[in-house]
């Protein structure tokens, strides 16, 4: 089945399937807004199998161009709005896409970088005003492979350079019912979307939404948080998800977790590992909704695992066991799988995993041995199997002879109620070879001082893993996902290291 048809076959015509800029769309818009673009990209005459970038904030528009292009047989490239416009425009060549969907507020940024007749379509209105849309009946679908590309996804690069993720049909249906047979999602469900669309996770909202036949509440900006609070209840949001660094700011620099918010049912937190005491400051701010803690991967389509949340309080740390359909191991370098608190590499299989990346075999065959994903995170399971990421093999910080995970060090940190985000790193050291040096984001208006941060550092971790140096900046550099890339946190610390820092005596 074609994926367009598949996410929305179930939806009846008169629900509300987005809410955006104050207005409400029904499932009859969305399917009016679909056959819209269907027809502005039939006559471009491109066929099943060719690409075509889509490049616009999320909402009406984005996921019309999206399904209309699922539709037609297209490998649809999600484009992050917050690209600079050279880097749309070399990705948009690299994949060779044919085509480019392009939000209003974009156009003018990428006219003058694309080539000369190089087709572009341009969000336009898509439904009448006011709302009385017939029910529109859409035309066949193209007949598509199960195996057939869907997406070429971008991977979010925290900790090396993007590569373009092949995506299947089959891909995608999998995990949408995987996700939807644990998560519970309801057709009156009302889910606020503040994480784009070019991101996977994003996009498994999106998915399992249309598929339930639910409703995304979309909010464009996280710059204030105390907004993104009151937006959830005057929308009666069901649903919420977010990755660490959304929950840092909502807990730290909102009212979130002070605001009875009882429409709230659901929570979702994947894209890293969120410090024990934000979650626990979570569970017990919004008691009445369930916490799902998820872990996945662009190469998994979205998801892999994910903790019940009736699991939330008797495993912290744990990312919980594969989710149905999808097999996850924790192995060694022999490819035998650890025993209990041993630390081996996860790997993963299924129907979600991509058959590899795009005119790239040496990474395929690397990542993707044999059809398993080989995930780059090392981690430890307990006497039931609940699987413990303790770091990505990159954010390792080899310090004085030791292996310190980089995140036990940012956790440690965000036990102080001042601290919104943290980023531990290691940096070249003559005598120990990498110093732990840890960024910090301070709550609005804090006097917290670095002495106080490495006190209580020292109150709490080993000796060698406290960190040599703190630096407090105004914001960690985030992707367009909202995820810390390290390698940027990195860079900053070496270009700061001649400055004034405070080290401990």
């Amino acid at each position: 089945m074609n994926t367009a048809d598949f996410l929305l076959e179930q939806a009846p015509e008169d629900s509300i399937a987005l809410c955006e800029s104050g207005r409400d769309y029904t499932y009859a818009e969305l399917r009016a807004g679909v056959s819209a673009l269907t027809e502005r990209l039939t006559p471009l005459g491109l066929t099943p199998g060719a690409s075509v970038g889509i490049i616009a904030p999320n909402g009406l528009f984005w996921v019309s161009a999206y399904l209309a292009a699922l539709r037609l047989g297209l490998v649809v490239v999600p484009l992050a709005s917050t690209l600079p416009p050279d880097e749309v425009v070399a990705r948009t060549q690299w994949v060779g896409a044919d085509a480019l969907l392009v939000g209003r507020s974009q156009l003018n940024t990428l006219r003058h970088l694309l080539p000369a007749g190089f087709p572009i379509l341009v969000e336009d209105r898509l439904v009448p005003s006011p709302r009385k849309t017939p029910p529109v009946q859409l035309s066949p679908s193209v007949d598509v492979a199960p195996d057939q590309d869907a997406l070429y996804m971008f991977t979010s690069g925290t900790t090396g350079e993007p590569r373009a993720v092949r995506i299947t049909h089959r891909n995608i249906q999998a995990n949408t019912d995987s996700i939807l047979a644990y998560l519970g999602v309801r057709q009156h469900d009302r889910m606020l979307v503040v994480l784009p669309f070019t991101y996977v996770f994003g996009l498994s909202l999106l998915h399992t939404h249309l598929r339930t036949g639910a409703a995304m509440v979309m909010q464009s900006s996280f710059v204030f948080p105390q907004a993104v609070v009151e937006r959830m209840i005057t929308e009666r949001c069901t649903g919420f998800a977010g990755v660490p660094s959304t929950f840092g700011m909502l807990l730290r620099n909102s009212t979130f977790g002070d605001r009875a918010l009882p429409a709230l049912r659901t929570i979702q937190q994947a894209g890293g590992r969120l410090a024990p005491a934000l979650l626990e400051q979570m569970a017990k701010a919004q008691p009445q909704a369930k916490v799902f803690v998820m872990y996945g991967a662009t190469e998994a389509t979205a998801r892999l695992a994910y903790l019940p949340p009736e699991e939330l309080s008797r495993r912290p740390g744990s990312i919980g066991r594969g989710i149905p359909g999808v097999d996850l191991r924790v192995l060694d370098e022999d490819g035998i799988p650890v025993g209990p608190h041993q630390v081996g590499e996860i790997w993963a299989s299924g129907a979600n995993i991509s058959p590899g990346y795009l005119d790239d075999p040496e990474a395929t065959a690397r990542k993707m041995p044999g059809g398993m994903l080989r995930t780059g995170d090392l981690a430890e399971v307990d006497e039931d199997g609940f699987v413990y990421v303790v770091d990505r093999v990159e954010d390792f910080i080899k310090s004085w002879g030791h292996r310190i995970a980089s995140q036990d060090v940012e956790s440690a940190a965000l036990y102080l109620p001042d601290v919104v985000a943290a980023a531990a790193v290691g940096i070249p050291d003559e005598a120990a070879g990498e110093r732990v040096e840890l960024v910090v984001v301070r709550r609005r208006g804090s006097d917290l001082r670095v002495g106080d941060v490495l006190a209580h550092c020292r109150g709490r971790l080993a000796k060698h893993m406290v960190p040599e140096v703190v630096r407090f900046v105004d914001e960690l550099p985030l992707n367009a996902n909202g995820k810390v890339v390290k390698r940027d946190v990195r860079a900053m610390c070496l270009k700061e290291s001649g400055m004034r820092a405070a080290k401990v005596s």
